[in-house]
């Protein structure tokens, strides 16, 4: 796990991106961005659904990433595809919470926990989870104010609209200046009902509310977003590669691993992918590359 800390001089090659807290752990890339493995409990997440939403199934595809190598795990419960339809907060938790307790059971990794709700996070901080993962951007006070007071780690996302309509011709004036500005005075915000600083994370929610322009020009500014804060990229298998090359869902990791060297030449802390082998394979070839002397 890239989780030792290190100082920006003695880095081995070019990359440098922002180290995240998560309280009982500093997570730190050295040569790469961390890579995030996702772990759908949904039976209709776009990529995955279904092949997960039992727990031997889901713990079985956990402790495959974490031999892979993953640094961390992000586990979702409720779709965020577009046009996603809600669940309740108790069948969230149903899907999520003995999936958590069998992976904690057996492993360390860090965990993130994929939920716009603050009851379903604070259950599962209870059980063992590190981080909230928040794709609404902590829009509910009571999700900044649960970070502060668990003193966990804290991903801010930005959506235009939700789910349901997030795609229903979304328009922007400035992609980054918008996104940017707008996950800086979340981010404010949490600071300001105590979450610190060092345990925000900033994502600019590729397809969540975009199009395909705005999907590419935010990628190409990545360095841009955070503002000095660590950056998440979650670009795997996402539509905006379907747009640009026809593949299939099933067809788009090579898509995916173009996104990781934009992430990877921007100095992006970490990546949230489908694919932890191959990505981290990408990764690490790509940063001895760029670090050969």
């Amino acid at each position: 796990m890239s989780s030792l800390n290190h100082e920006k001089g003695s880095l081995r090659g070019p990359f440098f991106a922002p180290s995240w807290n998560v309280g009982r752990a500093v997570l730190t890339p050295s040569n790469r961005p961390l890579v995030m493995g996702i772990l759908n409990l949904t039976p209709d997440s776009f990529f995955d659904g279904g092949h997960h939403n039992q727990v031997g199934a889901a713990l079985l595809k956990a402790r495959s990433m974490i031999d892979a190598g993953a640094d961390i795990l992000d586990l979702g419960a409720e779709s965020s595809r577009p046009g996603a339809g809600g669940i309740t907060s108790e069948e969230e938790m149903a899907r999520l919470l003995p999936v958590l307790k069998s992976i904690r059971d057996e492993s360390s990794i860090p965990i993130t926990v994929d939920t716009i709700r603050p009851v379903t996070a604070r259950a599962a901080l209870s059980h063992g989870a590190d981080a909230i993962n928040d794709i609404s951007g902590g829009q509910d006070p009571e999700m900044l104010k649960l970070a502060a007071t668990a003193a966990c780690g804290l991903i801010l996302m930005h959506m235009q609209g939700t789910p349901g309509t997030m795609q229903d011709q979304p328009v922007y004036a400035n992609v980054r200046a918008e996104v940017s500005t707008w996950l800086e005075g979340q981010c404010a915000e949490a600071i300001q009902l105590g979450v610190a600083a060092d345990r925000l994370m900033v994502d600019p929610g590729i397809g969540f509310g975009k199009k395909l322009e705005h999907n590419l020009a935010l990628m190409r500014d990545l360095e841009k977003i955070g503002r000095g804060r660590p950056v998440l990229l979650g670009a795997s298998r996402k539509s905006f590669i379907s747009h640009l090359t026809d593949a299939a869902v099933e067809d788009r990791l090579p898509g995916s691993l173009a996104a990781l060297a934009a992430a990877y030449l921007s100095g992006t802390t970490m990546v949230r992918v489908h694919d932890v082998a191959e990505s981290i394979q990408f990764l690490d070839v790509l940063g001895s590359i760029y670090s050969a002397k």
